[in-house]
């Protein structure tokens, strides 16, 4: 039984609670009007019926784990498994048939060997089902009653209840820290399992990349992993060529929108423009690959330069350019808004024109909040994926020439970790020590970023 259905019958069950400890706090007004409850009877609800939910919560958590092993066991532990081979793949793929069928994912076994133990998985997937709905059905019963029998015209229900849900948003706040901690964690963890076969200098600075998926782990070449073209291929197209293209139709767009446009092409020019940043960037690689990579290369074939490649650097730096227009836009937009309007009619009061006014009174009093847009954008481009691969290329190339073929790290990461190769091979641990730099230098820039954005906020408030 999924989950979710464990889930639906515990709020069934709570929405009983809340109706039942609403009544109750109701009932208290009705016995005696001259004594006022300390909570309102909503608090009182609320308080029974998150006794019901959080205990049926936390035992769906923990059954979702334990219910597969047990049915597992059981399944083992039957006659029909006897039969199992000793090999644990071969076993393990009998018996992954077998518990498809029994669940309904699947029309039929593949293997023979795995019908007789379709019938077992049913059986013990029932039994442990009803097992679950029985434990749900108490746990939420049992909590519901505690908290109903706790219920007074005295009981501070308004407290228990903010307490609880005070809780509920500092775990749920934590969910991001942990989950970039547990990312964090693997990363150097594979990482360092790397370095102690290729050393951080071969990777750091070695200039040929290369790595042999094919080759024995014992027999590695360090030379074949250095990651140089790697990080001049991210810096080149995602904070060199697509900035160039960002940030000038970017900071236009936001003094247009911002200081000339009229307020009605405003409300609808910069929805249109924030459109940009919600389109899949597999639509930006395809326009890059079909449209704009083939017009590059006829206009570089048409000026003489013979060797151009429909796979460039250029075109990959351009759409990914025009993707992070309104990273761009939005941020400078907010930032020349936010300056202070006396700033703006002193000047224009001293006689200044209105285009003297912005270049030095808004945009310089502006410029740490577009700085810290910029910033923002470089992290979204250099951590781009599917632009860089539709419309450059996976070779690794170091070169000043955007005309060429060039990769990126997110590309290489994508590339390592999509093939056959063991999980302790030195290429797939590569793509760990990739993603950790890539990991490291993408914090980096938010940081700096959200610590200019805080400058910028206490100057103005």
């Amino acid at each position: 039984m999924s989950p979710i259905t464990l889930i639906l019958i515990a709020m069934g069950l709570a929405l009983a609670g809340w109706l039942a400890g609403r009544a109750k706090a109701w009932s208290f007004q009705s016995a005696d009007p001259a004594r006022r409850p300390v909570s309102r009877p909503i608090y009182h609800a609320w308080y029974v019926a998150l006794w019901v939910i959080l205990p049926v919560l936390g035992f769906v958590a923990l059954w979702a784990v334990i219910a597969p092993q047990l049915v597992l066991q059981s399944v083992l532990a039957s006659s029909a498994a006897s039969a199992l081979p000793a090999s644990g793949f071969e076993r393990d793929a009998f018996l992954g048939e077998a518990r498809a069928v029994a669940l309904g994912l699947a029309p039929g076994v593949f293997n023979d060997e795995a019908e007789p133990l379709v019938a077992p998985f049913r059986a013990a997937i029932a039994h442990y089902n009803t097992i679950g709905i029985i434990i749900t059905v108490l746990i939420a019963i049992a909590g519901g009653a505690l908290a109903f029998l706790r219920l007074r015209p005295e009981f501070s229900a308004r407290t228990r209840v903010e307490r609880t849900v005070m809780m509920i948003l500092l775990v749920a706040s934590l969910v991001a820290i942990l989950t970039t901690l547990g990312i964090f964690v693997s990363l150097v963890f594979e990482t360092v399992r790397f370095f102690r076969i290729v050393s951080p200098a071969d990777f750091l600075f070695g200039t040929v990349w290369g790595p042999d998926t094919m080759a024995s782990p014992d027999r590695v070449d360090p030379s074949r992993y250095g990651a140089v073209p790697l990080f001049w291929g991210t810096i080149f197209i995602g904070a060199i060529i697509a900035m160039i293209v960002a940030i000038p139709l970017g900071l236009m767009s936001a003094i247009y929108l911002t200081q000339y446009a009229d307020p009605r092409l405003r409300a609808w020019v910069k929805p249109l423009l924030e459109i940009l940043a919600g389109v899949p960037t597999v639509v930006y690689g395809y326009f890059a690959a079909l449209t704009l990579a083939p017009l590059i290369r006829d206009a570089a074939v048409a000026v003489g330069i013979a060797n151009a490649s429909t796979e460039s650097a250029l075109a990959a730096g351009i759409v990914m350019g025009v993707m992070i227009i309104p990273f761009v836009s939005s941020m400078a937009d907010d930032s020349m808004a936010a300056v202070p309007s006396a700033m703006r009619d002193g000047s224009l009061a001293m006689g200044a024109t209105k285009s003297e006014t912005i270049r030095r009174v808004l945009f310089p009093a502006a410029l740490p909040g577009i700085i810290a847009g910029i910033m923002l954008a470089v992290s979204r481009a250099i951590g781009e994926t599917m632009i860089v691969v539709m419309a450059a290329s996976p070779a690794a190339n170091l070169t000043l020439n955007p005309l060429e073929p060039m990769s990126t790290v997110t590309v290489q990461i994508v590339k390592l970790l999509t093939g056959e190769q063991s999980t302790d091979h030195p290429a797939t641990l590569s793509a760990f020590a990739l993603g950790f730099v890539l990991f490291m230098v993408t914090l980096a820039l938010n940081f700096i970023a959200l610590r200019v954005v805080k400058r910028f906020r206490e100057a103005y408030e």
